[in-house]
């Protein structure tokens, strides 16, 4: 059964509990848990953190704690019984926690261990307050330790500043604001302090101490451990001045036994003394403890001879020092007793003994011996603080062992009455005697004794030190042989009182012996009394002391025979004539020396007070007397403070008329003395002794009558010294007149309590009259005032005792009144009069409230005076806050409301204006101070005081200013920040107290100023602070703590949602004025509505339909509305306001209030675009502030920016962003975007001399300057993104209106530039971009790509694969999709990001300027890649049945093409697909274009060799022709005839007729071509390649052969017959020879590429990187899908022998797992991403792969992009080598090809170090269209090589290289070449991610396989190998040659370096004279254009042919034809006549 707790109801968690049962409650250990029912061992309840959550857990897992229970039953509050402080600690420890561990996550480790460190002392602190073991002042002290912890950690860690007082966090509801402010100020001073120290020793928190606090040492002596003494000792303990050279202390003496030991078995662990009463001054001197050691023993220690066994000496031994300064900080800290070990260190001569410590101390080292052993004197310390009551209570253990108390020499700080002191200190200085005719000196020991009148030696009246008993008698040190010994010994003479006077010292000397004997003998004596004959002690002076001469047999036993002498100079004045028969004779030469110092509070030596003292001794001398009381020294008169006060009342009861004014003199005097800060300490004694002691019942009417005179006189009185005096005494005098008054009247029994009244009323009379006499023509009466107003406060406790609390306030009233309440009467006066008020209202009169209500309206007179004139403020806020704080504390009375009507008449006005006056200079104390104020008074007013006070003004005028005042000021207090960031307490009560006061004052704003006295100003004010008081950082309850929220909601309650009530509320009053506040409010709402409150937004949205709904009345619509909507939305958001939720809460609202309205279509239209704006700008603020890519953040902002534009029409942001988007892209280094970005705005600016203003960066300056600037802008920024086309236009527009403007200069300028822009185009090396189609599909896109799909330009060298890893690093959650294939909805609207990515071709747009023939390639290169916005992509098919033995004919082309919203390059890298068009391309169509491709290639690079007339290398037009006829002959072509040509075929396709036509014209036309390619062969081959020629002539009749049925007339055709003669002529025209661009063909592309693929081809099956190769495609495991699986073998079919293992097919294969039979047709080209394309193990190509699963994957097949340059083809495969050997070449072209071959794989090499330009080679036909190709011209920008050392060739002969050719004839593939990055000018090209290496692609130097392309193609024992291709060993052979000119290394330094040769290269070489210099390739420098030496490669650099070349043949008849279009920038081609190119093509006619 379940029963309600009566006793448990509050408890800790002491162990967790995971809830593991029904119901049960999951807790953690630690968590405090509120108990509601129990049941069996099981409690109910819920935990703190959780407190709606109830449940059940085990009740032995809780810790119980006693607690106050409120409100019992169902809604109870439980408060935990225990010290507030121990609850703070815990709940502050539970915050730290977690930001300590936050502190290691962030690396401030620092703090971290300080903060542990703090945490656990924390810990240990509440636990020893939990104990209650504690002692109140020990409680108080861990209180304080634990606040300044608490303070010190909240600080570091940036939590709230916790304002205390006494260590007690105090409830801000119980003070007043003012207190508040105080206590949030000395927290901060206090949190201050602890940082810099965490511990010093002042007092905290405000604790005052009046009394000064003594120190103590405790010292205890441990061990002394030298044992080389053997004798017993005395150890002498002292604390010493080293500054002053004095000792301050007494000594404490510990005495040892000869072993180290107590010589008192009783001392056993209690040698301890404390030195006491240190004041807070001496613990800054220079102090030392210092032990002096003394033997007790033989004379000499190791001299057993010296004097008898029996006789002992007091013999110096050694001395040790500490300093006090060097341990004082650890004592400080230590708190405990801490060991200190002392060296001894021994005299080096005796006679020195009395400096021994200062000697030490100053390290004279010659003058002491330091001790053999490193042990000494072992002693512990412990500093001490209190008072010695204090000191015993709390260290009762040190009293407990015996402690001897050791005192100061002096006095303390403070004498307190009944401190009674009788203490002499007497010092042996030093002697001087005579030697006594020895021979040697004497050692003397001097023995004293104290001796009363009567001659008795007085007992115990000598003490050596404190430790030990007194004695009768005192033997000093025995220096030995020494007549002038120097002891500097003090001993303590506490002789009793009675016994001093009368009582003298005698000091006996004698010379002990050290013979045999040992005798001491008495040879003098010296004596001096304690006392002189005036009654005056000895003076603490040095006396020097006559010396006697007497013997052993001298008497002393009537000691009258000698105290009749003179004992010393000033006593034989006295007496001069003493008789010379005396028994005792001075002795004149020796003299003795003693010090001595009284410690007395009975004996004084001064006589003027000793007189006064005895002035019943000298009656007539009392005037003088009184008068000479001035010049006594102030110690004196505090020592004998109580007898003097007792005296000067006798004298005034025995005289009153004779002595009344002296002794009020004397009076005055001696309070004044107390004042001074050196006796202010004294006042207790004073306070103690009127209290206490006063006896004077009759002298307050003398006291009233002299201090009412002096005030009289005061008007008079030129000198008024003793008149200021008196009034400064004020306080005393009174308390002396009120006591005297209260003991007459006890005496009396009342008597004459009239006249004491009226003597009173008199007395105030003339401090009025005082008061109010004019002061400013006497700066004497100025100060008499300011002394009275000074001392004024005082007195009113005093005159409490005597009067009611309304008489007194009416004295006080009158007396404040008397002052001129004018400002004018100076600044010193008005400041002591503002202080004298301040001490009044913080005086207990004024804690009354009988008293407040007569004194406050005079008091509020005079602040009210000061603020008027802004004088005195911080004293005016001072007695503000005090009289705030009374208020307060009393606000339970009746009172307080009237008091309080009174502060608001007299100062609400003036308060504000003095803060807004205070704020405008920002000044932040005082403006603190007033806030503090102003917020005290509106918490103390209430309804009645609001209605008063409105009700008070006499106008609207008035309450106006009052209003607009008052809102000011409050927001002036929200903006200013007054209070710090962390005073969160006073920040929330703020808030509260505006929020209430604003709730009071707004129906008066809305009562006044709705209707006809509509007021825009006030409205307008109240609207501004209802605004900035929502938006305050300090409300935001969202970022704090749940704790701290809770803990704000429960006192306060959101304020917000208070506040936007109230706003609400107030603009609904409105009505019709609503209209004025459009469109000024709508920012300031649109901000309130922001604040992430759902309540404040669900209140504030709706006031944006009302302001769109007036302004639709108003207007006819809301555009002023939209347009700051808009505005503000943007800046706003990218503060970091507002969230998804607020988007569509804001929509929701807006739409919901529309519809109801008739305007609904604009409104939904409006509200939309707003919300879709919200969108954007959250996208774009998230990707701001986010770690986001570039790319992220730039896509974002066009995306923003284009709906500024296109939607919203907003001009000025539109034109923000393109800024901001153009600093991005810079940022980026995207300086064609940033262009573009920037001509944005260019373009909106007109060339017109209309002024702009000052904008953004821009100055104020006329439309025209800064378009002009904006255009040189733009052109600089294209410049540096090389697209000097875009800025030539640019270039023109400045140049004509520099031009109208006959600005020359410019104009030149521009046009220097604009021409250097056409000097770049031809020079400088420009790289063709990739481009790559990317879809963002899933919800949890920014909103910008969600769900769309855009093409992107990629970076420089950046492919694929790179790509693909870049957008996946920039959505790290994002999944690649690996197929083509649209998504599907499941896709497009799950939560989740999916990728798409695949290459694209672009297709130019500008199609004419590429089919131009005399366009430089350069200039077509730009062209091909720039201002394209429709790319395509290819994906090859199956349709239908499919021909296992000629697939051609069944294998389709699927073709997308993707329409961008915008040309690339544009603003953005990227831009979205706006439209996609499929269309299917048949297997027909692409035979044409293969073919009509092959053809353009082999004319142009026949046309080249054509027109040079140099007889020389033509080896590219060997290997080009071989790979043509070859491939032809071994089935290639025929390919297409078995497809097309056959009936079946045209039967079932008759409307396929005319494109068969074409393609029979077109294989006619290859023919031809090759007739004329052989007729030119003919003519210019070398001798040794003749068998080679006839090999193709031979191979070339097979082929016609092949072609003879088809073509009947073939063989009549002449090989020569041009492109014009046939019906294909017009087509042939259209096409321009081979562009020399295709010297640039990249290594990027993989060496097994495919072969004959063009821009317009119709499939491509390979991939982006390897499009401009061959065209099979071989993928490994099965994985080709449509493709057919035999393809492999119809490969095999198209090249019947591909019989040599390194003999390059155009092949690429997939896989580099063995190879499948597939059937894919030879004609296709397939796209592939890249990192499907391999031909070679991962570790052999220069760039990472993606992995296996990825690589076999059908569907990445489809992603690969349609190639650009040409259709694809199969037909054209290169040479094939017969059973491994080379077809018929001589051994001087195989030595010359193979010999020169290298290693040249590297499978180590990066992409970047393999990057390299090339182009393709020309051996087979399958490299495409593609013009002869120039090297680079010297002009151009220069691809450089370092100079190698000469290598030489043969006369006449160039060097190729193969490297295919040049390996093991084995199982293992061919090495792979590779390259390194050459040094250049131009961006090297970077290696194809997916090549294997890049090096066989036609773009190496080294021409490989059987002079193909460049393309390796492995045969079937390739598949499968090992994943590491075999080293290379060979090297590259020497060739003779002419010998190499060192000069030609001089210029240029490094070599221009050339990566490929093309058919022109090979033509050029025959031609004799160069019309221009050309750059040699790479490793070669042409010495002579005649002879050009070879320059052998470097290791990993293939050798090329040296070659000069003429400029490019152009054939005239193919100038119309489409072109090729090349993916790579490359080198111009030269210019020649079209009539030598006409000629030089009919002579290769004619002679074929």
């Amino acid at each position: 059964m379940w029963t309600p707790t009566d006793e448990e109801k509050y408890g800790v968690v002491i162990c967790s509990f995971r809830g593991s049962v029904p119901q049960g409650l999951v807790l953690e250990i630690g968590e405090t848990v509120q108990i509601l029912e129990k049941c069996e061992g099981w409690y109910r309840g819920v935990s703190t953190k959780k407190p709606n959550v109830k449940g059940i857990f085990p009740a032995n897992y809780i810790h119980l704690k006693k607690a106050i229970v409120s409100n019992r039953g169902q809604y109870e509050t439980v408060v935990p019984l225990e010290d507030s402080i121990v609850t703070e600690v815990t709940a502050t420890l539970q915050e730290w926690a977690s930001l300590w561990k936050q502190l290691y996550v962030k690396h401030r480790v620092d703090l971290f261990y300080k903060l542990r460190h703090v945490m656990n002392e924390l810990i240990d602190l509440r636990r020893q307050l939990l104990s209650g073991h504690l002692t109140q002042d020990q409680v108080r002290e861990v209180k304080r330790h634990i606040t300044v912890r608490l303070d010190w950690g909240n600080e570091h860690l940036g939590l709230d500043l916790v304002p205390r007082k006494d260590f007690e966090v105090v409830d801000s509801d119980q003070i007043s604001v003012s207190d508040l402010y105080k206590m949030h100020l000395s927290s901060r001073q206090s949190v201050q302090q602890s940082t810099s120290q965490v511990d010093t020793m002042r007092p905290r928190h405000g604790e005052t101490c009046r009394m000064p606090v003594p120190h103590h040492f405790f010292l205890s002596l441990k061990s002394f451990t030298y044992n080389t003494i053997g004798e017993d000792t005395d150890v002498f303990f002292s604390l010493y001045d080293m500054r002053e050279g004095k000792q301050i202390s007494e000594r404490f003496l510990a005495r040892l036994n000869k072993n180290g030991g107590p010589r008192n078995p009783e001392k056993i662990e209690r040698l301890c003394a404390l030195f006491t009463d240190l004041s807070s001054k001496d613990m800054k001197r220079d102090l030392y403890i210092v032990a002096h050691v003394i033997r007790i023993g033989r004379m000499l220690l190791n001299d057993s001879k010296k004097g008898p066994a029996h006789l002992h000496y007091r013999r110096p031994y050694g001395c040790a020092v500490l300093s006090v300064l060097d341990v004082l900080q650890s004592l400080t800290e230590f708190k405990e007793e801490k060991d200190f070990v002392l060296k001894v260190y021994t005299c080096n001569n005796e006679s020195e003994w009395s400096q021994i410590h200062e000697n030490i101390t100053r390290k004279s080292s010659a003058k002491y011996s330091a001790p053999s052993a490193s042990h000494g004197l072992i002693i512990s310390l412990q500093l001490l603080r209190g008072d010695m009551d204090q000191i015993r209570r709390e260290n009762p253990m040190i009293f407990n062992r015996g402690v001897a108390i050791t005192r100061k020499l002096g006095f303390p700080d403070v004498i307190m009455p009944g401190d009674i002191r009788n203490d002499l200190y007497l010092t042996l200085e030093k002697g001087d005697f005579e030697r006594g005719g020895k021979s040697v000196q004497k050692n003397i020991e001097v023995t004293m004794y104290v001796l009363y009148a009567d001659g008795e030696i007085l007992k115990d009246c000598i003490s050596l030190g404190s430790g030990e008993p007194d004695r009768s008698s005192y033997h000093s040190l025995v220096l030995y042989h020494s007549n002038s010994p120097r002891w500097g010994e003090t001993i303590k003479l506490p002789v009793p009182i009675d016994r001093f006077r009368g009582s003298h010292l005698r000091f006996e000397f004698r010379h002990c012996s050290t013979k045999d004997k040992g005798e001491k003998k008495l040879f003098g004596f010296a004596f001096s009394p304690l006392m002189r004959d005036d009654g005056t002690t000895l003076s603490d002076d040095i006396h020097e002391l006559y010396v006697y001469k007497c013997d052993e047999n001298s008497t002393f036993n009537n000691h009258a025979l000698y105290l009749g002498l003179p004992c010393c100079k000033e006593d034989y004045n006295g007496c001069p004539n003493i008789p010379s028969s005396l028994i005792f004779q001075r002795s004149t030469k020796e003299s003795f020396f003693i010090s001595t110092q009284l410690s007395s509070t009975k004996l004084t030596q001064n006589v003027d007070l000793l007189a006064l003292l005895k002035w019943k001794a000298f009656p007539d001398r009392i005037m003088d007397i009184l008068g000479r009381l001035r010049h006594v020294s102030g110690e004196e008169i505090v020592k004998f403070l109580q007898d003097i006060l007792d005296t000067l009342f006798v004298i005034l009861d025995d005289n009153t008329e004779k002595y009344g004014l002296l002794v009020f003199q004397s009076l005055v005097f001696i309070i004044n003395l107390l004042r001074d800060i050196k006796y202010f300490h004294f006042r207790p004694v004073m306070d103690t002794y009127i209290q206490k002691h006063f006896a004077g019942a009759l002298a307050y009417k003398e006291l009233i009558r002299c201090l009412k005179w002096y005030m009289d006189c005061s008007a008079e009185l030129i000198r008024q010294d003793h008149t200021q005096e008196a009034m400064r005494a004020l306080e005393y005098l009174f308390k002396f007149i009120v006591q005297s008054r209260i003991l007459y009247s006890r005496a009396t029994c009342g008597m004459e309590e009239e006249q004491f009244r009226s003597s009173i009323q008199e007395l105030f009379h003339s401090i009025r009259f005082v008061l109010s006499l004019d002061s400013r023509s006497s700066e004497t009466l100025l100060f008499t005032q300011a002394a009275l107003l000074n001392s004024f406060p005082t007195i009113f406790d005093e005159l409490l005792q005597m009067f009611t609390v309304q008489e007194v306030a009416e004295f006080v009233r009158g007396t404040l009144g008397s002052m001129p309440s004018t400002v004018h009467i100076g600044q010193s006066m008005d400041v002591v009069k503002l202080q004298s008020i301040a001490r009044t209202v913080d005086s207990r009169l004024f804690s009354f409230s009988e008293s407040r209500r007569i004194l406050l309206p005079v008091v509020l007179h005079h602040i009210h005076l000061h603020l008027r004139q802004q004088k005195e403020l911080l004293i005016c806020s001072g007695i503000l806050g005090s009289i705030f704080s009374i208020v307060k504390s009393s606000s339970l009375e009746a009172d307080v409301m009237e008091e309080v009507e009174m502060m608001v008449e007299s100062l609400l006005d003036v308060l504000l204006q003095t803060l807004l006056t205070i704020m405008s200079k920002s000044h932040a104390q005082e403006a603190g101070e007033y806030v503090s104020c102003l917020l005290s008074l509106l918490r103390q007013m209430c309804d009645t005081h609001y209605q008063h006070l409105l009700d008070s003004f006499q106008s609207k005028d008035e309450l106006k200013e009052f209003l607009l005042k008052i809102f000011c000021v409050f927001r002036s207090l929200m903006k200013m920040s007054v209070f710090p960031r962390d005073w969160t307490v006073m920040r929330q009560l703020t808030s509260n107290i505006i929020v209430t006061t604003v709730q009071y004052l707004s129906s008066a704003l809305h009562k006044n100023f709705t209707e006809t006295d509509f007021d825009f100003k006030v409205w307008n004010s109240y609207f501004s602070l209802a605004v900035l008081f929502i938006n305050q950082p300090s409300l935001q309850l969202e970022i704090i703590t749940s704790a701290k929220r809770k803990k704000i909601l429960d006192k306060y309650g959101d304020m917000r949602v208070m506040m936007a009530y109230e706003l609400f509320s107030m603009w609904q009053n409105l009505g019709e004025h609503k209209i004025h506040f459009i469109p000024g409010m709508i920012g300031p709402f649109l901000g309130v509505t922001l604040v992430p409150q759902p309540e404040v937004r669900n209140i504030m949205i709706p006031i944006f339909h009302d302001m769109m709904d007036w302004e639709q009345r108003k207007n006819g619509n809301f555009k002023q509305v939209e347009a700051e909507l808009i505005d503000k939305l943007d800046s706003m958001v990218s503060e970091g306001k507002g969230d998804e939720s607020y988007r569509e809460l804001f929509s929701l609202l807006l739409l919901e209030k529309v519809e109801q309205e008739t305007w609904r279509e604009t409104g939904i239209s409006f509200v939309t675009s707003v919300t879709r704006l919200m969108e954007r700008l959250l996208d774009y603020r998230d990707c701001m502030k986010g770690e986001e890519t570039e790319n992220k953040k730039i896509g974002c902002t066009v995306n923003l920016m284009n709906f500024y534009k296109s939607e919203i029409n907003k001009e000025e942001m539109y034109i923000r962003y393109i800024h901001k988007l153009c600093d991005m892209h810079l940022q980026a280094e995207n300086y064609t975007e940033a262009a573009f970005t920037l001509l944005l705005y260019c373009e909106l600016l007109q060339w017109e001399e209309r002024p702009l203003r000052e904008f953004l960066h821009y100055p104020s300056q006329t439309e025209w300057q800064r378009k002009e600037g904006l255009c040189r802008k733009i052109i600089h920024y294209f410049h540096k993104g090389k697209s000097w086309e875009f800025g030539i236009p640019l270039c023109r527009e400045l140049a004509c209106q520099y031009e109208s403007l006959y600005d020359y200069q410019s104009l030149s300028w521009i046009r220097k530039m604009e021409a250097s822009y056409y000097d770049n185009i031809m020079e400088q090396q420009r790289l063709e971009p990739e481009f790559f189609r990317v879809g963002f599909y899933g919800r949890k896109f920014p909103f910008f790509l969600r769900n769309k799909e855009y093409v992107c330009r990629g970076h420089d060298y950046e492919r694929l694969e790179a790509f693909q890893q870049r957008m996946l690093s920039e959505f790290p959650q994002a999944v690649a999709m690996q197929h083509p294939n649209h998504p599907d909805d499941a896709i497009l609207q799950c939560d989740a990001q999916y990728l798409q990515i695949y290459a694209v071709t672009p297709i130019p747009d500008y199609v004419d300027v590429l089919q131009m023939d005399r366009v430089p390639d350069r200039v077509k290169s730009f062209y091909r890649v720039n201002n394209v916005r429709k790319f395509r992509y290819d994906r090859p098919f199956h349709k239908g049945p499919k021909d296992k033995e000629n697939e051609f004919k069944s294998l389709w082309i699927e073709r997308t093409t993707l329409t961008l919203t915008h040309s690339l390059p544009g603003i953005s890298r990227w831009f979205e697909v706006e439209r996609r068009e499929l269309v299917e391309v048949s297997p027909l169509e692409n035979a044409i274009q293969v073919v009509e491709n092959k053809n353009q290639e082999l004319r142009a690079l026949i046309g080249q060799y054509q027109h040079k007339q140099v007889h020389g290398n033509i080896n590219l037009l060997s290997m080009c022709l071989n790979g043509v006829i070859d491939a032809a002959v071994n089935g290639g072509i025929a390919r297409y005839q078995e497809a097309f040509f056959d009936k079946d075929y045209i039967t079932k396709h008759p409307g396929d007729a005319e494109k068969i036509t074409q393609l029979k014209e077109l294989m006619q036309e290859q023919v031809h071509v090759l007739g004329v390619g052989l007729a030119v062969h003919e003519k210019f081959v070398h001798p040794e390649m003749r068998p080679l020629h006839k090999k193709l002539i031979d191979q070339f009749q097979m082929m016609r052969a092949s072609l003879y049925h088809e073509f009947p007339g073939l063989d009549k055709l002449s090989p020569a017959c041009s492109g014009s003669s046939t019906p294909r002529g017009n087509v042939l025209a259209s096409h321009s020879p081979v562009s020399p661009e295709s010297i640039k063909m990249t290594h990027r592309h993989s060496p097994m590429t495919l072969m004959g693929t063009g821009r317009h081809s119709s499939s491509s099956l390979s991939s982006h990187a390897s499009s401009d190769m061959g065209n099979v495609v071989l993928l490994g495991d099965g994985s080709v899908g449509e493709a057919p699986e035999d393809l492999y073998h119809h490969m095999q079919l198209a090249y019947p022998s591909p019989r040599y293992q390194g003999s390059v097919t155009n092949v690429s294969v997939l896989s580099s797992s063995q190879a499948s039979p597939s059937s894919s047709s030879l004609s296709s080209t397939h796209s592939a991403p890249s990192q499907m394309i391999t031909s070679a193990p991962s570790s052999a190509r220069g760039s990472p792969s993606l992995p296996d699963k990825y690589r076999h994957a059908r569907e990445m097949m489809l992603l690969l992009p349609a190639h650009r340059d040409r259709p694809s083809s199969a037909m054209y495969p290169a040479a094939i080598l017969e059973n491994g050997q080379l077809p018929n070449f001589q051994p001087a072209l195989f030595q010359q090809v193979v010999g020169a071959c290298k290693p040249c794989s590297d499978p180590n090499l990066s992409v970047a170090e393999k990057a390299v330009p090339a182009a393709p080679s020309s051996w087979s036909l399958d490299s495409g269209a593609r013009e002869a190709q120039p090297f680079l011209s010297a002009h151009m920008g220069r691809i450089m090589a370092p100079p190698v050392p000469p290598r030489s060739l043969l006369h006449g002969h160039y060097s190729l290289h193969f490297d295919a050719f040049h390996h093991p004839l084995g199982d293992t593939p061919p090495a792979l070449p590779a390259r390194t990055l050459r040094k250049s000018p131009l961006h090297p090209i970077p290696a194809s991610p997916t090549s294997p290496q890049s090096g066989l692609d036609g773009s190496n130097s080294t021409l490989s396989g059987s002079a193909s392309s460049g393309v390796s193609s492995l045969s079937e024992s390739n598949f499968g190998h090992s994943s590491e291709a075999p080293p290379r060993t060979d090297t590259m052979d020497s060739m003779p040659g002419q010998v190499w000119n060192a000069d030609e290394d001089l210029e240029p330094p490094y070599l221009p370096v050339h990566y490929s040769l093309s058919e022109s290269a090979v033509l050029d070489a025959i031609k004799a004279q160069p019309c221009r210099s050309h750059s040699a390739p790479g490793c070669v420098i042409p010495q002579d254009p005649m002879d050009p030496p070879a320059l052998p490669p470097k290791p990993y650099h293939p050798r090329l042919p040296a070659l000069e070349h003429d400029e490019g043949v152009l054939l005239r008849e193919e100038a119309d034809r489409p072109r090729g279009l090349h993916r790579k920038a490359s080198l111009p081609p030269g210019s020649i006549k079209e009539e030598q190119a006409r000629m030089a093509w009919e002579h290769g006619r004619g002679e074929q």
